[in-house]
């Protein structure tokens, strides 16, 4: 991936080829890591100060919870200003940390695209001429995905919503606990 990319992904080599992890520390803490296997970086993964770290939710240790989102005869999927304020709303509601986002409108119709999250990402694909949308929520720390549900079906006016959820890094959760 080219330097552009990275940028564009809220990525700055120059910075991190400097050591620097934050640009401006008024924004979000750095969820960059190097590769450091101690118990000490290991456990760095589940300390409270970092927007990205691990969390318990149904009794689990956890990465985060990833709700899959499909929305079904749904409206104003082909709109891509009103889908990118759409995304803020979610990330606001969430209570999580926007870092970028990027969408792409396709011809002639629907739209892909991504809002990267210190706490992970929400990403949306939509096919207007179905009526469907196809959403990933995946969050970490103490943001909230399950508030964004209800921010999509206020928008889009499904007349059918499908949601399931995935608890992701169980495993890992569990080795380092």
């Amino acid at each position: 991936m080219s330097d552009d990319g990275l940028f564009q992904l809220g990525m700055d080599l120059a910075a991190r080829d400097a050591g620097i992890d934050e640009i401006d520390s008024s924004g979000p803490r750095s969820t960059t890591q190097t590769e450091d296997n101690s118990d000490t970086a290991i456990a760095a993964i589940f300390t409270e100060d970092r927007l990205d770290h691990f969390i318990e939710k149904k009794g689990v240790k956890c990465a985060g919870a990833h709700l899959i989102i499909d929305l079904y005869d749904a409206t104003k999927l082909d709109d891509l200003p009103y889908i990118k304020e759409t995304l803020k709303e979610c990330v606001e509601k969430a209570g999580a940390t926007l870092l970028h986002i990027h969408l792409h409108p396709f011809q002639p119709m629907g739209v892909s695209g991504v809002a990267v999250l210190a706490e992970s990402h929400i990403s949306v694909h939509t096919w207007p001429e179905a009526g469907y949308a196809a959403f990933d929520v995946f969050m970490c720390g103490d943001a909230k995905p399950e508030r964004c549900v209800e921010v999509l079906k206020r928008a889009f006016a499904p007349a059918r919503t499908e949601v399931s959820e995935i608890l992701r890094g169980e495993k890992v959760a569990r080795e380092i606990a």
